[in-house]
Formats: C-alpha cells, structure tokens, sequence
C-alpha cells in the first residue's frame, strides 16, 4: 500500500501529473461557459482578435475552405467550425468500408475485450460507461466489437461526419467533467472518455447497431448535431429518438473548440482495421479506417 502511494505522489509530480491534478482543481463548467460566451461574441474587436490570435498561433490555412478570409466569420464559433471547400474531403467508396468521422488523430484503436476500450498504454473503461448504459442492457451486444478514438487537435477541421451508412435512432447527452482529451490526460486520468461529458449517437447500421460518441472536452463550448441542434447542458442524461437517414460522409454534427469522436462498432460488423491505422496516424475525415467482414 505504501508503495503504492508513493508511486502515485511521484506521478503526481512529474509535469504531466500536474498538468493533469491541474485540472481537478479548476473550475471545468464555469471555464467553459465563459469560454462559450466570448467564442459567440460577433462584437468585431472581440471576434477579429481571437480569431486572428488562435488563426496565427496554430497556423491555420484557409486554402481548403469555403471562406477564404478570417474577415468572413462572424464570430469565432464561426470560424471555429468552418466549413470545408467542395470535394475538399473525397470519402472512400470502398464496399462495407469504415471511414474516420473526422479530421485529426487516431488515439487508439482496436477491439472490445472484457466490455473494456483501450484508453491508453496499460489503462482502459468500460463500454457500458462510456454508452451511459446504466442497466448494463447493451454492454454485452459490442463484446468483440470495435473502436476507433479520433482526437481533434485545435487546428483541425471540426465537423464530424458519418463513418458509415446509417439510421440516426437516439441520440443520449450525458453530463460529466470537462478534462482536457491530450495524450497527457488519456494517459493520466482514469475512465476519461466515460468521465467527461459526451454525446452518445447510436444508429441502425446493415452491420447492426453502431455509435458514434462526441466527447466534450475543457473549454469545449458545445456539442451540436443535425438532430438535435446545439445541445443544452444540464446535470441528468437526456434522451431523445430520432429517424434520421445519413449516409457515409454526410455532415453528424461539430464541436464548438476541439475534442474527440469514438466510432463502435458491434462484433457482428467483423471490422477489420487497416494496417496503418495505429496509435499516432494522422487522418482526415473520409479516409478509410477498416472494412467490415459480415461475413
């Protein structure tokens, strides 16, 4: 027990500990909200400098979206969730392929063993968690199934679009933390995706039942999809049903500042990954990341 201890106060005080025991102490929601309020602003001056500062800072280029000029934003929610320029994103045609829902970098992926995702080297959750599946009802049906964790750094494209062909049928918020969703809090925090506040998207799938879950982050401002709209934070999960059709590559919603998307996929799609999709690939939304054997 000792031993024990006295590894988790030198973790603690390494610098990525701190930057993780950090976050515990600050206020998460208040962060955000605050956040949110000036990210919607469209007072010019407000707008012009954190959309020029944040534009500079992370080396954005406008040369693959439809606006060509940091000017043409009307906030910088606006320019935050840019659109892209048409064909921008060409989305892989491969037959029962599975395609990254959004521009970014694989965090992990792999498969479900034991109701457990890989969060990071030596560290996992539960499925159940991360879905909100309180009644453990479903947790059993994505045993052997699939996952692909896309972290969106703040320079990326954030919409996140479909990874296959599907029916929208529920959409799940489930309130939570607001960690910061790097490689230093995947890494550091526990249970982190099935911590932090999330939307759970599941969809009728010809491979079965699938989900898509955009995870909240600190200083995230919001999660908003083509269902539901920009979602209304509160302290209980919320359900609502959908009949909404999407196909491959159609837009499913944004991220007002940058997080993650967990595609899972149930065991009877027989996804197999692609080779190169490991910790560490960089990808765009529309590249192939496995194909699904139904067989």
């Amino acid at each position: 027990m000792k031993a024990s201890l006295k590894k988790q106060a030198e973790q603690l005080l390494t610098r990525d500990g701190l930057f993780t025991a950090a976050q515990h102490l600050v206020p998460q929601q208040k962060l955000s909200e605050t956040a949110g309020r000036l990210a919607a602003s469209q007072n010019p001056l407000v707008k012009k400098a954190f959309v020029h500062t944040f534009a500079k800072a992370y080396g954005i280029s406008l040369e693959e979206y439809a606006r060509k000029n940091l000017g043409d934003f009307k906030s910088f929610n606006d320019f935050f969730t840019r659109e892209l320029a048409q064909d921008a994103r060409p989305i892989d045609d491969t037959t029962d392929g599975i395609v990254s829902p959004a521009d970014g970098m694989i965090s992990q992926i792999g498969h479900i063993q034991q109701g457990q995702i890989l969060q990071a080297k030596g560290r996992d959750y539960s499925v159940s968690h991360l879905l909100a599946d309180t009644d453990n009802k479903h947790s059993s049906y994505y045993e052997g199934g699939s996952f692909a964790t896309v972290y969106l750094a703040p320079s990326n494209y954030h919409r996140v679009h479909m990874p296959f062909d599907g029916t929208l049928v529920e959409t799940r918020y489930v309130p939570g933390s607001l960690f910061s969703v790097n490689n230093v809090t995947a890494a550091n925090v526990p249970d982190l995706f099935a911590r932090n506040e999330r939307l759970v998207c599941v969809f009728d799938t010809e491979f079965g039942r699938a989900v898509v879950v955009l995870v909240g982050a600190m200083i995230v401002a919001g999660i908003e999809t083509v269902a539901t709209g920009k979602i209304d934070r509160s302290d209980r999960i919320q359900t609502l049903e959908h009949t909404l059709s999407l196909k491959k590559g159609d837009e499913l919603g944004r991220f007002y500042l940058g997080s993650t998307a967990i595609v899972v996929m149930p065991k009877s799609a027989g996804v197999k990954w692609a080779q190169d999709m490991q910790h560490g690939a960089v990808v765009q939304m529309g590249r192939l990341l496995g194909v699904a054997d139904k067989a």
